[in-house]
């Protein structure tokens, strides 16, 4: 599965940098990163923005600084660690464990870092508030999602969405815990489970997972979702395929006025 490709996730702006596709009220802006165009070597060639993977400190300060001059602030970068709590971009200084970033400031830009995990970028129709979301299978078990639409405090209905490259339904194999945790007694969450070639194995959408969790909190607009990190190895870095490796960003910001 290694060789293949992706649908297309966005327009290109310059090397490594790439404008989802997605349809952006006046007034939102939004960046996905790669893989490709930055300094880092190795096993993290060479746009890795992860600063806690191990790679040179140099290259990552280089990337990021590359990354900065295509958007209005620092981002807010979080410590990501797989749970439900959201912060507000604003107060983020320094270290700060969370796994989503919402913000009502313009040109603070909210940030997540993924190598599967799934990146959701969410804005309201006003361009009055944006959020970035951290959403693996334990975040999306956790109530990442739901927790980020409440922080936004806004109508749903008026929410727009993006689901941003993750490991696709074809590469991720998980056990009867994983399916537990999302799909116990919810037959719609358990279409998104297909058995897998051994017992007790199953190769799980978290597409889908999503999709349904934003529908059903009255988000219908959902955009992007299918690109692979797995399946695109000179596109997105996929810590299931090679364990040791760097961290693309999805990032989301109110331009300012």
């Amino acid at each position: 599965m290694s060789g293949g490709h992706s649908p297309t996730v966005g327009r290109p702006l310059v090397p490594g940098l790439l404008c989802p596709d997605w349809a952006l009220p006046k007034g939102v802006g939004a960046l996905l990163t790669t893989c490709e165009g930055g300094v880092s070597a190795g096993d993290f060639a060479s746009f890795n923005l992860g600063a806690h993977v191990g790679d040179d400190p140099a290259a990552v300060a280089s990337n990021r600084a590359r990354l900065r001059a295509h958007l209005p602030s620092e981002p807010a970068w979080l410590d990501q660690v797989h749970g439900c709590t959201v912060v507000d971009a604003e107060s983020v200084t320094g270290h700060v464990r969370a796994d989503a970033a919402v913000s009502r400031t313009p040109g603070r830009v909210c940030a997540v870092m993924t190598a599967d995990c799934l990146p959701v970028l969410l804005c309201d129709d006003d361009a009055t508030v944006v959020a970035a979301v951290h959403a693996g299978w334990r975040g999306l078990a956790a109530g990442i999602v739901e927790a980020t639409v409440a922080h936004m405090a806004v109508a749903p209905s008026s929410l727009r969405a993006w689901l941003g490259p993750a490991i696709g339904p074809g590469a991720f194999e998980v056990g009867d815990d994983v399916r537990c945790a999302l799909a116990d007694s919810d037959e719609e969450a358990a279409q998104a489970f297909v058995a897998g070639a051994a017992p007790g194995k199953w190769m799980a959408d978290l597409f889908m997972l999503a999709r349904l969790r934003l529908r059903r909190l009255g988000v219908e607009r959902v955009d992007g979702g299918g690109a692979c990190t797995y399946s695109s190895p000179r596109q997105f870095y996929s810590y299931r395929r090679d364990a040791r490796t760097g961290r693309f960003a999805s990032l989301v910001w109110l331009d300012a006025h």
